[in-house]
């Protein structure tokens, strides 16, 4: 099996996407991938909008691997409005720290962003749109592109990379990857936001990662459904 993998070459790496798009497993995996790099890295679960996927419940094995985590105060609680921690803005500004964000799956959590405005812009950061077509608001182009652009108004930030993880979980085939592919390859032109890599299951990878044409982030599932 050949095939080139996702690199991260900017301090800040932010995930987007919509609800259930797998943003928060890729962020998580993409902090594993980091952190073998030997850096000093925060992964910051900053979703208080949906309590169902959030990269916190990876907390344990985050840690185990050197990765600090921080998430809002009262995360996964029946608290309604969650703060931010001291620790997110202080690792942003420091140049020898690397930062993950997982950010909220609207235009309310990309908002978020907007107290680390200046300190993500003044630092190197890449923000990935993670492109989901099983979900229902990113399946052609027209709607996707509509939603990419809400999260950058809400969050003044621009998208810079996007991320194809189409799948339909257990039930997910190869033509079903490839089909949103497809969707990402349009987006990018119409857009010009290159299409950074395909997100697939390490039990999948043996005859498609090969295929694909693109880079690949091979993902090993770390954050257990409340179902």
């Amino acid at each position: 099996m050949r095939y080139e993998p996702l690199v991260f070459p900017k301090r800040i790496n932010i995930f987007s996407g919509h609800y259930g798009s797998g943003k928060s497993e890729i962020a998580v995996n993409a902090a594993f991938a980091i952190k073998k790099e030997g850096v000093s890295l925060l992964m910051a679960d900053m979703d208080i909008v949906n309590p169902f996927f959030r990269s916190v419940d990876a907390k344990k094995v985050l840690e185990e691997a050197g990765i600090s985590v921080a998430a809002p105060l009262f995360a996964n609680t029946n608290v309604d409005v969650p703060a931010l921690v001291p620790e997110i803005a202080a690792a942003l500004k420091n140049p020898n720290r690397s930062v993950i964000l997982d950010v909220g799956g609207d235009e309310d959590g990309a908002r978020v962003l907007g107290r680390y405005h200046h300190e993500i812009v003044e630092g190197s950061y890449d923000m990935f749109f993670v492109v989901n077509r099983a979900r229902p608001m990113t399946q052609n182009a027209q709607d996707t592109i509509l939603y990419m652009e809400s999260i950058q108004e809400a969050s003044r930030l621009k998208i810079t990379r996007l991320l194809n993880n189409t799948h339909f979980l257990a039930d997910t085939k190869p033509e079903d990857i490839l089909y949103g592919l497809e969707l990402c390859r349009e987006i990018s032109d119409k857009t010009g936001i290159p299409v950074a890599a395909t997100c697939i299951l390490d039990t999948m990878a043996e005859g498609l990662a090969d295929k694909l044409n693109t880079p690949v982030l091979l993902l090993n599932k770390n954050i257990l459904l409340p179902f």
